[in-house]
């Protein structure tokens, strides 16, 4: 068994040779480029990129200023970032698209509005288009057009209703391609269809009463992974209808913590293994007294491992979807994080608030499946989601650093800073300053490396830009 390594922001490096990085999740055919085609990287949510990011040598940043909270920057194969963002004021969903060489915003597209997340998890198609549920509960398909003169436009290329299947008082929250083509999408309501915007076909699913969908959802071979704030599911569709394969519990605790936007899980599940990339599905649960990473089999629901992570920061929850590679998964902490808001219905937290404690924490599969050991752990304040680039070997982040050093408070003159760490050790390896204060929040949500290996980050105020001199 490996023996636990806990550090601190510098600490020691572990004895432990990390595992080899891979193999990722297959390539989605119906998706755009790993690394840069959802959210969380890929379809199978890993979080990984087989991009390098920014060089060796001094480090440069920049910010776009948006006025609105980007939590979604995408970039297809033609290398050109695509934002989805929430305008601070009135928060109506726009897309922008972005110059790849310096940020700026290019055209922009403003949607119709719908629920918080429902202008957060999208996805970039194999034609680099943006793939999106709007607040009218049509799935829409945003391609960027440039005219003759070399002007951008963004536009609407195809829509689908799926009102048929959503009632009106629930809303999308994550969606992602099958192999076959179609798009899954899950409500917060707990509603799991499939649409095919070539037939027109939608198809529907409702979960238990009760259990709702809080992050997106992640796509396999072996099928649709879905976490609801009771419980993980498998779920197929042989003919387009989704039906269940596995479904398996997890201790959600007994309320919301703070620093989390849901009384359950915070993440979207991640897909990993040794062989092909999908043997495993990893969550993070919510129970009271430790954050554990849970971690199945692909296969049947059955359980690898529960694991407790984040105990050298003593912060027990994770937003966050995990990041998965070969036998390695990562977990930042977010428990006491002051989000601007949360979701409609998410309840009240207990307690009411607390001290951002961070932290993250590696665990190993074992090599014949039997089980998982924690590697190391440290306290590192990540304040964004954690991506780990398979081409340099390094984890990348942005961390909120205390305004006090030593204390554990947030203010609104907080200083942040972008850091690489080795997933070896946990050491970060380097770091730059990038802003201090609330407009450079980055509010734990996902970065980017771009194929020119800028690091694109949003904030709640627009996107960074973190590049090599």
């Amino acid at each position: 068994m490996v023996a636990a390594v806990v550090l601190g922001l510098t600490g020691s490096a572990s004895a432990v040779s990390p595992s080899p990085f891979g193999p990722t999740p297959p390539h989605n055919p119906y998706a755009g480029p790993d690394g840069t085609a959802t959210m969380h990287g890929d379809t199978g949510s890993s979080d990984t990129s087989p991009l390098a990011g920014p060089g060796a040598g001094a480090l440069s940043s920049s910010r776009t200023a948006l006025a609105s909270a980007c939590p979604t920057v995408l970039v297809g194969a033609d290398g050109y970032p695509v934002a989805l963002c929430t305008p601070i004021f009135g928060q109506v969903p726009t897309v922008h698209l972005l110059d790849p060489d310096d940020g700026s915003s290019l055209a922009t597209l403003k949607l119709a509005k719908g629920s918080l997340l429902g202008g957060v998890y999208a996805y970039i198609d194999h034609q680099d288009r943006l793939v999106v549920a709007d607040g009218s509960r049509s799935l829409l398909r945003v391609g960027h057009h440039q005219d003759g003169d070399g002007g951008w436009s963004l536009a609407v290329d195809r829509r689908l209703s799926l009102a048929s299947v959503i009632p009106e008082d629930d809303a999308v929250t994550g969606l992602s391609p099958d192999w076959d083509g179609r798009v899954w999408f899950a409500t917060g309501g707990g509603v799991v269809g499939t649409a095919d915007d070539t037939t027109g076909a939608v198809r529907a699913l409702a979960l238990p009463a009760g259990e709702r969908v809080a992050n997106s959802i992640s796509t396999a071979p072996e099928g649709t992974a879905v976490t609801t704030t009771h419980a993980t599911y498998l779920l197929t569709a042989p003919d387009g209808t989704p039906e269940v394969l596995w479904r398996t519990a997890y201790d959600r605790g007994s309320a919301r913590k703070p620093g989390l936007l849901s009384w359950g899980s915070g993440s979207t599940p991640t897909f990993f293994g040794p062989a092909g990339g999908t043997e495993y599905v990893a969550i993070v649960d919510n129970a009271d007294a430790a954050a554990n990473l849970k971690v199945y089999r692909t296969a049947d629901g059955s359980d690898i491992c529960s694991v407790p992570v984040l105990r050298a920061a003593n912060g027990p929850g994770s937003e966050n979807s995990p990041v998965g590679v070969g036998r390695s998964v990562f977990v930042a902490g977010t428990y006491g994080y002051p989000y601007p808001a949360v979701p409609e219905g998410a309840g009240p937290a207990v307690p009411a608030s607390a001290d951002f404690a961070g932290g993250l924490s590696r665990v190993d599969v074992r090599a014949d499946g039997s089980g998982c050991s924690l590697v190391w752990d440290n306290t590192l304040r990540s304040a964004a989601v954690p991506k780990l680039s398979t081409a340099d070997g390094l984890l990348r982040t942005v961390v909120r650093d205390p305004l006090i050093p030593g204390t554990r408070g947030t203010g609104l003159l907080d200083p942040y800073r972008y850091v690489e760490i080795d997933p070896g050790s946990g050491r970060v390896t380097r770091s730059m300053k990038v802003g201090v204060g609330s407009l450079y929040d980055t509010v734990q949500m996902a970065g980017t490396i771009a194929p020119d290996g800028a690091y694109l980050q949003g904030t709640v105020t627009g996107v960074l830009r973190v590049t090599a001199k």
